[in-house]
């Protein structure tokens, strides 16, 4: 009977009460120092993305592309960059680059100049109009009067979505200005009495400007 009496009990309340403060047995440094080094990305990473954006083609398809009919010299042959770009020489013993340096920044800057200057070629020159969606870089159409700042937005986003890979809405809100002057200081040296000659017309040239200042941009080259 007991035993019943007590399973019929009301529960016991047990008071609240503030926890006790737990005791400091010891402190440890944070450590803030790099747990990895900063590493290079791979050459075959870059070669592949430049193979892409050539439209697909391979090595040797490219390097006949760069280098056009026009004798402009606006590159050479793919054993002339390979060991600057990062990618080991066996026949010579060397190793594969692990930091960049002026003769790997030149490369990608006679390597991104080939590309926007062909691209363009291809894409705005050509003598039969090529289709939208078949165009390399440039896909849209240059109108035949000056371009506003309101007409330059969408044709810049197109480059800026094909190089860094994300709308140019989403960039630092002064780099779409910052381009557009590039391409309206381009055009205006383009059309100066006495300006060099050059194959591309003023709107060309500007567009080619925008194009070489996108290819150069440390978001393309650093991810």
């Amino acid at each position: 009977m007991a035993a019943v009496a007590g399973a019929c009990a009301p529960p016991e309340a047990v008071a609240p009460r503030p926890a006790a403060p737990l005791r400091e047995t010891g402190r440890v440094a944070q450590s803030r120092t790099p747990k990895q080094d900063l590493r290079l990305i791979p050459a075959e990473a870059y070669l592949r993305t430049y193979l892409r954006l050539f439209g697909g083609l391979s090595p040797a398809e490219v390097e006949r592309r760069a280098r056009g009919d026009d004798k402009a010299a606006l590159f050479d042959a793919w054993e002339d960059y390979l060991t600057a770009l990062g990618l080991p020489d066996h026949g010579l013993d060397l190793p594969r680059g692990t930091q960049t340096n002026a003769l790997m920044m030149a490369a990608f800057e006679r390597l991104g100049i080939a590309l926007c200057d062909r691209a363009l070629e291809h894409d705005l020159k050509a003598s039969a109009p090529v289709p939208i969606e078949r165009r390399l870089i440039f896909a849209f159409d240059l109108p035949a009067e000056d371009l506003d700042a309101a007409a330059f937005a969408p044709r810049f986003d197109v480059l800026h979505r094909t190089f860094l890979s994300y709308p140019a809405r989403l960039a630092p809100p002064d780099r779409e200005a910052k381009f557009f002057a590039l391409y309206q200081g381009t055009v205006a040296r383009h059309r100066a009495k006495g300006a060099p000659k050059s194959r591309f017309s003023p709107g060309e040239a500007g567009w080619a400007a925008v194009c070489y200042g996108l290819v150069r941009h440390p978001e393309f080259l650093l991810y």
